[in-house]
C-alpha cells in the first residue's frame, strides 16, 4: 500500500491508497484508518480479557481457543498502514469516560462490559472495513456472531458453575415479610432463589418477580421461578423450575434458550430417570419429610435421598420439611444440597439462618472430600 501523494489535485491530503479494483484506483480518507485501527485494537483487548478468564478462570480450552483465533484473525488486518494512521494525542475520545466504567462488580460485569465492547467494535469494523477491503467487512461479520455464540455459552457456563456451587436453595412462599427475608439470607451467603407463589394474580406475580431478579442479581445469586416459563421469561429470570405435571423440559428451553436453568421436582427413581432423559439441569429429591407446602402429598422419605446419593449425577436438592431439627439426618443419608421453605420463610433473623444452613453443608462437604481417596 501507498500513499498518494499530496499534490496530486483529486486527492484528499494525506488519503491512502488501498489498492486498485477493476481498474479503478480505491483511496481511503485517513479518518477511516484511524477508525479501524482504534477498533481493531477495542476488539482485540476485550478477546483476550474474555480469553484470560475462559483460560484461568473457567479452564476451557475450547473457549480459550476460540478467543484466541479471533484474536489472530484481527491481528492479520491490523496492517502498518493503520497503526501509521493513529493519532493518539489528538484523539478527543481518550478524555472520554463514565461512571460505569471506573467500577466491576464481579467478574460477570468484566465479561459482559466487555463482550459488548468487542460486538460493537466488530459491527464498526464491518462498516467501515468495506471501504478498506471488501474480505474486512465479511470477516467482521462472522465473526460477530461468533461472539454472540461465545457471549451465550459464557452465560450457561457462568449459571451452571453457579449451581453447581449452590449447596442452600430457598423456595419462596407468600409473606408481607418477602424482600426483607429474601434479602436477608442473601446476606447470609444465599445464591439460589427460587420465586414460588401459586396464588397471587400474574400482575402481581410479574411485579414481584421483577424485583426478586434485581435484588438477588445484585448478591450475585440465581433467580428460578417456579412452573411458569412465561414468567420467567418476561423477567428474564435465571431459569424455570417444573413440577411433574409442567411443560417438557424441550419446550422450556425452546422458550428460555439454552443457557437458561431448568429442573424439576421428582419423589421417586422412575421420575428421576424421566427427568435425566429430558435434559434437567437439576432435580428436587423430596419430600423427604411430610410439609405443608405439599399438603396430601406422601413423604419421599431419606430412601429416596440415599437413592439419589448413589445415581444422581446432576446437583439435586433434598427438599421438603428439612429444618435445622433434622438436617442431620439428611446428612447421613448422604444429601449435600437441601431446599428449604419455612425453615428461612419463618425466621426471625433470616441472615443467621442462611448462615447456619451454609455453615453445615460447607462442614458436610469439607468431611466427604477428606473420606474420599486421594
Amino acid at each position: 500500500m501507498n500513499v498518494r501523494p499530496d499534490r496530486d489535485p483529486n486527492v484528499i491530503e494525506g488519503e491512502v491508497f488501498v489498492e486498485e479494483r477493476l481498474g479503478t484506483k480505491v483511496f481511503v480518507p485517513p479518518a477511516v484508518c484511524r477508525i479501524l485501527d482504534a477498533n481493531l485494537d477495542r476488539a482485540r483487548e476485550g478477546l483476550r480479557i474474555v480469553e484470560e478468564w475462559s483460560r484461568f478462570g473457567l479452564n476451557d480450552p475450547h473457549l480459550t481457543e476460540n478467543c484466541k483465533q479471533m484474536r489472530q484473525t484481527l491481528a492479520g488486518w491490523h496492517d502498518p498502514q493503520l497503526r501509521a494512521a493513529r493519532n493518539t494525542p489528538g484523539d478527543p475520545g481518550t478524555e472520554l469516560t463514565h461512571p460505569r466504567e471506573e467500577r466491576r462488580e464481579n467478574v460477570e460485569q468484566v465479561l459482559q462490559a466487555n463482550l459488548c465492547r468487542v460486538e460493537e467494535a466488530l459491527r464498526v469494523l464491518e462498516e467501515y472495513g468495506k471501504l478498506y477491503h471488501p474480505e474486512l467487512g465479511s470477516a467482521c461479520k462472522q465473526m460477530r456472531y461468533q461472539v454472540y455464540t461465545l457471549e451465550s455459552c459464557l452465560i450457561a457456563y457462568q449459571q451452571q458453575q453457579k449451581l453447581k456451587q449452590a449447596r442452600l436453595y430457598f423456595v419462596t412462599s407468600p409473606s408481607d415479610r418477602l424482600f426483607e427475608v429474601v434479602e436477608g439470607a442473601l446476606q447470609g451467603g444465599l445464591s439460589l432463589v427460587q420465586y414460588r407463589d401459586k396464588t397471587a394474580d400474574d400482575v402481581t406475580r410479574l411485579k414481584t418477580a421483577q424485583k426478586l431478579k434485581q435484588l438477588c442479581h445484585r448478591y450475585g445469586a440465581l433467580l428460578i421461578v417456579n412452573d411458569r416459563v412465561d414468567l420467567a421469561l418476561a423477567v428474564e429470570a435465571d431459569g424455570v423450575h417444573l413440577g411433574q405435571q409442567d411443560v417438557p423440559v424441550a419446550f422450556a428451553r425452546q422458550l428460555l434458550g439454552s443457557q437458561r436453568i431448568v429442573g424439576r421436582s421428582t419423589t421417586n427413581p422412575e421420575e428421576m430417570r424421566r427427568a435425566l432423559d429430558e435434559g434437567v439441569d437439576y432435580i428436587g429429591v423430596g419430600p423427604v419429610y411430610a410439609t405443608p407446602t405439599k399438603a396430601g402429598k406422601p413423604a419421599a422419605g431419606l430412601d429416596y435421598v440415599r437413592y439419589a446419593a448413589e445415581h444422581c449425577p446432576v446437583p439435586w436438592f433434598a427438599i421438603g420439611g428439612i429444618d435445622m431439627n433434622n438436617l442431620s439426618e439428611v446428612f447421613a443419608a448422604g444429601g449435600e444440597r437441601v431446599a428449604v421453605v419455612r425453615a428461612i420463610a419463618n425466621a426471625e433473623q433470616p441472615t443467621l439462618v442462611a448462615q447456619y444452613f451454609l455453615s453445615q453443608l460447607a462442614w458436610v462437604e469439607r468431611m466427604r472430600d477428606l473420606e474420599r481417596p486421594s
